[in-house]
């Protein structure tokens, strides 16, 4: 996305940890496009005439009704991964998004589409789950345009970019072409200066016909990113279209979790169907767990010890098998949730757990623990690395609790124990042979 742009090539700066392998991605909410596309079009911006369809029937009655007149229509899946236009339905179907030119072929693509799995680039083997298509008038641009509003750490807030390159993968022109893109940081709290608005429509070369459009579609887009709290609002392409109109054909919307609160409505069209079903555990959990690729769960109080455990996991030679952070307040039941998560993944073969108890106290982590191993009868090395609040009280529960879990006080020295324990049980898999580390002594 855009974002790696400002990082990796217009800053210069590779903001990726020097050990772990996967960067943990930020838990925004993520809409579909035909929801941004709602949103810019409630705030008066230009978009193309549009309609949504869960069924085949619908997406013909969509074209008849919505979009009455038209010969020409834009069939597209609604899934939250980019390069759809690229992937592979696993109905067969080529391409996520695609020209049609009556109702009856809407229907026959849809007919395709809903109910079928995309997969892009962005998805992996299993792709994702199409339950929706969004059928648009087709617009005939002159001119394609890649415009982007986002929060970014290096300007301590939001910052504009654009390129008169739009339309085509952005990470590509900004590698081979950097001095196409045009960057312009905002002054969060004197808001958007319409004079620095204008040259970055100049440099974009838009022609004089359009210029004051796009300035005013700039502008009302940053009003729409302040006023929904979003992360990131991404056009591509904003176009120029044959009669001379300023049209947005694609929306790409992230918004800030924290701001839930003062947008239920919003909140509200989050679509779990594209979220792994683990994740979606975690969040009904109140915990906040990414699955990996490794073979080492982790279990961690904190954002910025958990990137740290997986740091030191990979330093000894092992592969971290999910983020997962239980945060400052967890419960007993939180913790035997999060263990459940874990363990649920088949490619776990030792579990490290390692909490700093400041707001958090070990003795509940640690009941956690215990209830955990005890009632889903784990057959895996469980090593254990508390310090800080009744952290002499937790030691006590686990020595009490007759399992055989490894208590270790040093982190450096628990991680090398669970790679050491995590290759012996991958080798023994390996061989066939059915290894169990059982818990009771």
């Amino acid at each position: 996305m855009a974002s790696s742009i400002v990082r990796n090539t217009l800053s210069k700066r590779i903001l990726k940890p020097a050990i772990v392998t996967s960067i943990v991605p930020a838990r925004d909410l993520n809409v579909h496009e035909h929801v941004g596309l709602e949103i810019l079009r409630d705030a008066g911006v230009n978009v193309p005439r549009f309609g949504v369809a869960s069924t085949p029937s619908e997406a013909r009655q969509v074209a008849s009704n919505q979009l009455k007149g038209l010969s020409d229509y834009v069939v597209k899946a609604q899934v939250l991964a980019g390069g759809r236009g690229k992937g592979t339905f696993d109905s067969g179907l080529k391409g996520g998004v695609k020209i049609v030119f009556s109702e009856k072929e809407v229907e026959d693509l849809a007919k395709q589409m809903i109910g079928t799995r995309l997969i892009t680039k962005q998805t992996g083997e299993k792709g994702v789950p199409c339950n929706q298509v969004m059928i648009t008038e087709r617009l005939y641009p002159r001119r394609e345009y890649y415009f982007a509003i986002m929060m970014e750490r290096q300007y301590g807030g939001p910052v504009i970019i654009a390129s008169s390159q739009g339309g085509v993968n952005i990470e590509e022109v900004a590698k081979e072409s950097p001095e196409a893109i045009v960057t312009l940081p905002i002054d969060i709290v004197k808001g958007i200066d319409k004079k620095k608005v204008e040259e970055v429509v100049s440099k974009l070369g838009f022609s004089k016909e359009t210029s004051d459009q796009a300035v005013d579609i700039m502008s009302r887009l940053y009003d729409v990113f302040l006023k929904t709290d979003a992360s990131m609002i991404e056009i591509n392409p904003m176009v120029e279209d044959a009669s001379g109109k300023v049209y947005c054909l694609d929306a790409k919307c992230r918004f800030d979790d924290n701001a839930e609160f003062r947008h239920p409505d919003l909140f509200a069209r989050k679509d779990w169907s594209q979220v792994d079903p683990k994740e979606v555990q975690a969040s009904k959990a109140n915990l906040n767990y990414i699955p990996l690729d490794g073979d080492i769960g982790c279990l961690v109080n904190g954002a910025g010890l958990a990137m740290a455990t997986m740091d030191i996991i990979k330093l000894h030679g092992g592969n971290p098998a999910n983020f997962l952070d239980v945060g400052g307040g967890a419960t007993a039941n939180q913790v035997m949730e999060a263990f459940r998560l874990i363990s649920s993944d088949p490619k776990v073969q030792a579990i490290l757990v390692n909490i700093f108890g400041g707001i958090m106290r070990c003795d509940v982590i640690a009941e956690g623990i215990v209830m955990a191993a005890k009632s889903l009868q784990l057959k895996i090395p469980i090593i254990v690395r508390l310090q800080g609040t009744r952290v002499d009280d937790a030691k006590a529960l686990i020595a009490a609790s007759d399992l055989r879990i490894l208590a270790c006080d040093d982190l450096d020295e628990a991680a090398k124990i669970a790679c050491k324990l995590s290759a012996i049980v991958g080798l023994a898999k390996s061989a066939a042979v059915d290894v169990k580390f059982e818990l009771p002594i």
